[in-house]
């Protein structure tokens, strides 16, 4: 499926929705070019969970976990890994699949194909803030498209 958001506030409602459809053990893979929102549809998510306060981007310490009222988060950005042996040497692996929910961004710069998960692909619409995000369900369970109707666009647009 693919949906339009027209602003950052847009973008976060939309990852806000998909945050109670997630389960312990459900990953979300965030893709897409540098500027492209996947920072903000993870803090989306992670306040449709119940995280309240900063959320400051993981791109220096690879991970930082949340414990919020909907569960456990792991927010992951490992773009800045320069082998994919790193993910796995600082451990990182134990937080995928187990007791939260992982959302990554960069996902393939540490080569990870997770299941359950939720493929986004996020790039930049027309307009500055406007996004077209295409979200493939892998596997988890609770997705419901429908939920997101608002802001669905046909596939062929």
């Amino acid at each position: 499926m693919t949906y339009r958001t027209e602003s950052e506030a847009d973008t976060m409602a939309l990852a806000a929705r998909v945050a109670p459809m997630l389960a312990a053990g459900d990953a979300v893979l965030l893709e897409g070019d540098l500027g492209a929102g996947k920072s903000v549809f993870a803090r989306g998510i992670a306040r449709g969970m119940g995280v309240e306060g900063p959320m400051p981007s993981p791109t220096f310490t690879l991970m930082i976990p949340y414990e919020a009222a909907g569960g456990k988060l792991y927010h992951f950005d490992l773009y800045r890994l320069s082998d994919p042996d790193e993910y796995y040497a600082a451990g990182l692996d134990e937080f995928v699949g187990g007791d939260g929910v992982a959302v990554i961004e960069w996902p393939g710069m540490a080569e990870l194909d997770p299941r359950p998960a939720l493929r986004v692909h996020l790039e930049r619409g027309a307009g500055d803030l406007a996004r077209r995000i295409r979200i493939e369900n892998d596997g988890v369970g609770g997705f419901d498209p429908t939920r997101l109707a608002e802001w669905s666009v046909d596939d062929g647009e």
